[in-house]
C-alpha cells in the first residue's frame, strides 16, 4: 500500500510541478512595460508561485520517486532515460528561478522567441518522461554507454573522481 500512496503524490508532485514549469514563462511575460505597483504584484506573485508551489512541487515529485526506486528497484534503460528527462526539467526548473531574478530589474523584459524556446524545452521534456514512463519502451544503449548506464556504475565514476567508495 505504501508504494501505491507514494505513486499517487508523484504524480501529483510532476503534475504540479510540470504545470509550474509551462505557466512561468507566461508570467514572465507579462513583466514588458510594467512599473511601480503593477510590477510590483507581478514580482511578488510570480516569486510566490515559484517558491510556494513550483519548487516545493519539484521537491515532492523527485523526493517521492526516490523512495519508489528504493522501494521498487527500477532498473531499466528506458528508467534511465526518464531520468535525463528530469533532469532536463531541473535544468528548466533551476534557470526559471534565475529569471525570476534578473527579469524584474529596471528595463527589463521577457522577449517572445525566449517564451517559444523555454516553453518548447520544458514541452519536450515532460513530453518524454511521459512517453518513456508511460510505454516503457525497451531502449538499447550503445555499448560506450552501456556499462555507464549498469548499476552500480555512478558509484565506480563517482568514487575514481572523489578518490574513495561510495
Amino acid at each position: 500500500m505504501t508504494v501505491v500512496w507514494l505513486k499517487f503524490i508523484h504524480v501529483i508532485g510532476i503534475g504540479l510541478w510540470s504545470a509550474g514549469l509551462l505557466a512561468l514563462p507566461f508570467l514572465y511575460r507579462q513583466r514588458g512595460g510594467l512599473k511601480g505597483k503593477e510590477l510590483y504584484r507581478l514580482h511578488n506573485f510570480t516569486r510566490t508561485f515559484y517558491v510556494g508551489i513550483v519548487s516545493p512541487s519539484a521537491f515532492v515529485a523527485i523526493a517521492s520517486g526516490t523512495a519508489l526506486i528504493l522501494l521498487i528497484g527500477t532498473y531499466e534503460n528506458w528508467f534511465s532515460a526518464k531520468l535525463v528527462g528530469v533532469a532536463a526539467m531541473t535544468g528548466v526548473h533551476i534557470f526559471s528561478g534565475l529569471m525570476i531574478l534578473k527579469l524584474f530589474e529596471p528595463d527589463r523584459s521577457y522577449p517572445a522567441w525566449r517564451l517559444a524556446l523555454t516553453v518548447t524545452v520544458t514541452l519536450v521534456a515532460i513530453s518524454a518522461v511521459l512517453t518513456l514512463v508511460l510505454g516503457k519502451p525497451q531502449i538499447e544503449w550503445p555499448s560506450a554507454l552501456d556499462a555507464f548506464f549498469s548499476p552500480g556504475a555512478l558509484s565506480k565514476f563517482v568514487g575514481g573522481i572523489i578518490g574513495g567508495t561510495i
